[in-house]
């Protein structure tokens, strides 16, 4: 079983694309700070009958990121050991730890929320890259995923900071797409829209689920953490020759970073 890694794998669109890439037929490496709920995570896999693996790491680290890569290492080897071929060797980093704190305009703006979102989404996924891409590399067919977001390339009011993170991963994986060409390592990048998630917008407004709630309120049918999942195993799974560059995915609701319908969409509307 080829051997894929995800991180921020405790939630959301890591959890639902740990799942889902279990479901293809990966061995997939647990990547977060929660080890409860990573552990959790593992027992829904297996019982499903997946093949899952958790390894607690906190991206923000170059100690923890490190033991990360060694633990990989380790699992690989061990499958050598048990006379594995090439479909056991590590295959796939999903880079999906990340996030994003506020919603204050840019003249007061929180330095240390900056610091925060600067260091999850950027500095996080350079670390990780950096730590398996030999491993990636050695496979001889390796895939990179960046989940990112439309925020990555448009800005909006109050998302100074996050906008900013995520325009940095788009220009790492741009510029990673680059530098690698003639190596045998897929560079994918992957951005969502509006996805109602159990704890992104909760997380970003520091727990205040009335805020969060109000993000969606009146929105038909946002993304779910599934839809994501679908498209990062889709492109995942392609043939080896075939990189999908970038998926942008929004809901129906939402034609623009900027442009959301609130309300019914395809029923007939009441006249009066």
């Amino acid at each position: 079983m080829p051997i894929a890694i995800v991180t921020g794998a405790s939630s959301g669109i890591g959890a639902a694309t740990a799942r889902r890439l279990a479901a293809e037929g990966f061995t997939v490496v647990l990547s977060a700070r929660r080890a409860d709920r990573l552990a959790e995570l593992v027992t829904q896999i297996t019982d499903a009958g997946g093949s899952a693996v958790a390894v607690p790491c906190d991206v923000t680290s170059d100690e923890s990121v490190a033991g990360l890569a060694e633990a990989v290492a380790d699992l690989a080897e061990s499958y050598g050991r048990e006379g594995g071929g090439p479909d056991e060797r590590v295959s796939l980093l999903v880079n999906n730890a990340g996030g994003a704190l506020g919603l204050d305009p840019v003249e007061h703006g929180s330095v240390d929320d900056w610091q925060w979102m600067f260091e999850v989404n950027v500095l996080g996924t350079l670390r990780v890259t950096k730590a398996l891409l030999p491993l990636l590399e050695a496979s001889e067919a390796g895939t990179i995923v960046m989940v990112s977001s439309t925020a990555g390339f448009i800005v909006y009011e109050g998302g100074g900071g996050y906008s900013a993170a995520k325009h940095g991963m788009t220009a790492m994986t741009g510029t990673l797409r680059l530098e690698l060409a003639g190596r045998p390592v897929r560079v994918v990048e992957i951005d969502p829209g509006m996805v109602r998630t159990d704890e992104f917008a909760t997380k970003r407004f520091r727990g205040d689920t009335e805020r969060a709630d109000a993000v969606y309120a009146g929105v038909e049918m946002p993304l779910t953490a599934d839809d994501v999942a679908d498209c990062i195993a889709w492109t995942a799974t392609r043939p080896q020759h075939v990189n999908i560059d970038r998926i942008v995915v929004r809901p129906l609701a939402q034609a623009a970073q900027h442009k959301v319908a609130r309300g019914p969409i395809g029923r007939q509307r009441p006249t009066s």
